[in-house]
């Protein structure tokens, strides 16, 4: 039987759903569940604490096994405390998390962002081999506030016969509140002057 990802994926959830293993990660017409929304919301007050710390930071992230929820690794942007372009939260996050199972795969794993990937964590997403990507804020939502490169994630992920489920945006609200957050606001100001 030939099935493609995203009917495989409401089939499960309606599947643990039926059999009432775990009612929260059936999936809605839009590929979310309500667990997705509630990890969304762990992963935006995490990334909140970072509010309070001498390097605000409104990009976070988690990756959590997709069968059991159980988290992984997560860290925030850290570009600017370590002087490397690539360590946006995504790419940190996938990096630790293969670096912690000794493998370069991610498959069974989803990655949770408070913000909808760029290209290059996009692609990094997809070389790892993770199973989905779910996104809060949209990045024409940075883009309001910070530079971008506008491409969606789920276009680059159209563009590639590697596999990852993109869903988004999700808690898109919660994940905004962090760029609109007076102290990120400077830390932008900031990050425009350089």
């Amino acid at each position: 039987m030939n099935v493609n990802r995203r009917t495989f994926l409401v089939q499960a959830g309606a599947a643990s759903l039926s059999t009432g293993i775990l009612d929260a990660h059936a999936l809605a017409a839009d590929g979310v569940s309500a667990m997705d929304r509630e990890r969304m919301r762990s992963v935006a007050a995490f990334t909140a604490e970072t509010l309070s710390t001498d390097h605000p930071m409104a990009f976070g992230a988690d990756i959590v096994s997709t069968a059991t929820g159980e988290r992984l690794m997560r860290a925030v942007n850290r570009v600017g405390p370590d002087h490397d372009p690539s360590a946006h939260a995504e790419t940190l996050t996938i990096r630790l998390a293969c670096a912690k199972l000794g493998s370069g795969s991610l498959k069974g794993y989803t990655l949770y962002t408070t913000c909808e990937p760029c290209a290059m964590c996009m692609g990094c997403a997809l070389w790892s081999g993770l199973d989905r990507l779910v996104f809060g804020a949209t990045i024409a939502d940075a883009g309001r506030f910070v530079s971008q490169i506008s491409i969606p994630a789920k276009e680059v992920a159209r563009r590639t016969d590697l596999q990852c489920v993109v869903a988004g945006p999700v808690e898109r609200e919660v994940c905004v509140k962090l760029f609109t957050d007076p102290r990120m606001q400077k830390v932008f100001a900031m990050w425009k002057k350089h």
